[in-house]
């Protein structure tokens, strides 16, 4: 009986404790959801690039060409000028190559048709104008000889369609110098790029690199795209996009060397097969001569269809893109050293850039 007594206690016991923690934590339940709720938490944001967005965002525009009324193209662009009658458009050419008509959209949502003052191939850029009254904001140009490897840089563009018009990637710089082979209807040439991370896709293209400051220091042209390689863009530097904007606001040509000659790589064994042609052994780089025509700057410096060119004014030459790539660096009437060799000896030929490629 006392057994029973004591096990009855012990159990009326543990009730009441349960009992009483049950309604202890019901009734502080609300103030610790209260509490809860009050508490404020901050997020501070120390590696943000907000400031420099705005500073650009509302001058970069959307542009869509078309040609007979259909639709051939579209990019982007950066508005970098304006004076009382017009704002001035950067973007690639390829944007506005064979279009009749193009057409501009602001962040705003505006359209305004856009004129093409003028336009450069090679360096794949074009100048267009649009009202100044469409004009809300003038991006700065910055200098992109400042930046270093890793640098902080990003793009405003719009990607793929007007969908997402105004989408900002960041990354950094990945390479301040890099020189990339470019294939195009008038054969291979070489440009020289800034190479970045942030991520570019098509509808990007004539947008503007930018730097931590806001200021535009490279125009987005192209992405290399393969199943093996990600994260490479690469962007125009703006220092070879304000050199010719002057002219290209005016109509004008952007004039290169022309001397008058077919040639091919001194690598292409199915060229040299094809025109009966040997080289020496050492001969692995270099420009072949296929032709030369009469009475052209090549002619007149000496030279002759199986030249090899191997060097100019003492900078070795790798193959045909590379050459174009030197040459297109100097201007019309200005001379420079050839390097070639011919059955297996070298000589110099001094060449005088007299014609424009534009002319002929």
């Amino acid at each position: 009986m006392r057994e029973k007594i004591i096990i009855l206690f012990v159990v009326l016991i543990a009730a009441a404790l349960g009992v009483v923690g049950t309604l202890y934590f019901t009734s502080n339940k609300e103030e610790v959801q209260t509490t809860s709720n009050h508490s404020n938490v901050t997020v501070k944001e120390t590696n943000t690039i907000t400031d420099a967005v705005d500073k650009i965002y509302d001058a970069v525009v959307y542009v869509e060409s078309s040609r007979r009324e259909r639709a051939i193209s579209s990019g982007s662009g950066f508005i970098y000028k304006k004076d009382s009658e017009y704002g001035y458009v950067l973007t690639n050419n390829h944007v506005v190559a064979e279009a009749d008509k193009v057409k501009i959209t602001t962040v705003s949502g505006e359209e305004v048709e856009a004129t093409v003052l003028g336009t450069d191939s090679y360096a794949d850029l074009a100048v267009l104008k649009i009202p100044a009254e469409a004009v809300t904001n003038v991006t700065s140009i910055g200098d992109s000889t400042k930046l270093e490897i890793g640098d902080t840089v990003f793009t405003v563009g719009t990607p793929i369609d007007s969908q997402y018009m105004g989408t900002v990637t960041k990354g950094i710089l990945s390479s301040e110098a890099r020189t990339i082979t470019v294939n195009s209807g008038d054969g291979a040439y070489m440009m020289e790029v800034l190479q970045t991370d942030a991520s570019i896709n098509p509808g990007n293209s004539g947008g503007p690199l930018v730097n931590i400051n806001g200021e535009v220091i490279g125009i987005t042209s192209m992405k290399l795209v393969t199943a093996e390689i990600e994260g490479m863009g690469f962007a125009i530097p703006i220092e070879v996009a304000m050199s010719s904007v002057e002219k290209l606001e005016k109509g004008e040509k952007i004039k290169r060397p022309y001397i008058g000659v077919s040639m091919f790589d001194a690598s292409n064994t199915a060229m040299l097969y094809r025109n009966n042609m040997r080289l020496d052994d050492s001969l692995d780089e270099g420009v072949v001569l296929g032709e030369v025509e009469k009475n052209s700057p090549a002619d007149a410096a000496g030279l002759k269809a199986g030249d090899v060119i191997v060097k100019v004014d003492n900078e070795k030459v790798t193959n045909s893109a590379h050459f174009k790539y030197i040459l297109y660096k100097h201007e019309i009437g200005e001379e420079v050293t050839l390097t070639i060799s011919r059955d297996g000896k070298e000589s110099n030929k001094t060449l005088k850039l007299s014609k424009a490629l534009e002319d002929q």
